[in-house]
């Protein structure tokens, strides 16, 4: 659970990750630096307003298939947002979750 300032309710990981986000028929490639069940964090890239909704799909490292949901601006800054996904399907969360494991075992094995 999130302490202090913190908002975000899921552990994220960090990903390097491109996601497709459609808004008003124009396709973006956005860089996902890091990853949860809930969202994600787009680096490099002219942030849009808080409260824009887009359409998101991605494919996750070694996953057959693409996520598709819908997505919500909930932070911008400079040359960066937060994204927290909507309407995720039980799977893909699943999906997502199963990628967290994984790479929490992988750095867990680097220690």
């Amino acid at each position: 659970m999130a302490t202090g300032k913190e908002k975000r309710k899921e552990e994220r990981v960090p990903v390097d990750l491109w996601i497709e986000a459609t808004l008003d028929g124009e396709l973006y490639f956005q860089r996902a630096s890091n990853l949860s069940v809930g969202g994600a964090y787009f680096i490099q890239t002219i942030p849009l307003p808080v409260g824009t909704r887009v359409a998101l799909k991605f494919d996750l490292p070694a996953d057959a298939g693409s996520v598709a949901c819908e997505g919500e601006i909930v932070t911008a800054k400079e040359l960066g947002m937060g994204v927290s996904f909507i309407g995720l399907s039980a799977a893909d969360k699943a999906r997502i979750e199963a990628l967290i494991e994984k790479l929490h075992a992988k750095v867990s094995k680097t220690r």
